[in-house]
């Protein structure tokens, strides 16, 4: 949709692979740690993984089986948890059956516990939670739910997964989103509080373009 750009990695850096390499760990680096120290939680571990570096190791392991999936979900560090989400976020960008768009934001609901930082649920929240929802592979009923949790990340997650609507949607399913935004227009978190200012300038956006439209 005009004037809304969900984020999307940067395009795959070209990889020559040996027969029988080892993928390596990607390596820190502290200026880049200090970089992600200064949006992350106090007590959040920090690798310092250059984000570019990161989203190609997610794009390599977009098929990384459920149990090791799991255990970046588990991870203490920051980058490893970011990844997972990065490689559901890799998932929803293929062509799937709505049973398989339903299995991603299950698994996303049900991990929402390791997301730590914004970041998190921007890069994945509009295509894993909003996608499913607006296809009606899911209850939308959970943006509700999320709207009313006391974790402001999830009351973010409540708001950005409908930027899919906004991108893909009628103008009655963006209507759907600002009935959110307004559930949550009180709220005095800043990451949620912005991430409302967000979601209501491109609705905005895009309910003005369908009148100019029509």
């Amino acid at each position: 949709m005009d004037g809304l750009h969900l984020p999307d990695p940067p395009p795959p850096r070209a990889v020559r692979q040996r027969p029988g390499h080892v993928r390596r760990s990607p390596p820190s680096d502290p200026n880049e740690a200090e970089k992600i120290r200064n949006r992350v939680e106090d007590d959040d571990v920090v690798i310092g993984v250059r984000m570019g570096t990161l989203f190609d190791a997610a794009r390599w392991a977009v098929d990384l089986p459920q149990k090791e999936l799991e255990t970046l979900f588990e991870h203490p560090a920051y980058e490893a948890r970011l990844s997972a989400f990065c490689v559901l976020d890799f998932r929803a960008r293929r062509k799937l059956a709505d049973r398989e768009r339903a299995a991603l934001a299950t698994i996303y609901l049900e991990r929402h516990d390791a997301i730590t930082s914004w970041d998190m649920v921007d890069r994945a929240a509009p295509r894993v939670l909003g996608w499913p929802i607006l296809i009606g592979a899911i209850d939308g009923g959970v943006l509700d739910d999320l709207a009313a949790a006391a974790d402001p990340l999830r009351r973010r997650s409540a708001i950005t997964a409908p930027l899919w609507f906004i991108k893909k949607g009628t103008p009655e399913d963006v209507v759907r989103g600002l009935a959110i935004a307004d559930s949550l227009a009180g709220d005095e978190h800043p990451r949620v509080r912005s991430a409302v200012q967000i979601f209501r300038k491109h609705a905005d956006q895009r309910l003005r373009n369908d009148g100019e439209g029509g």
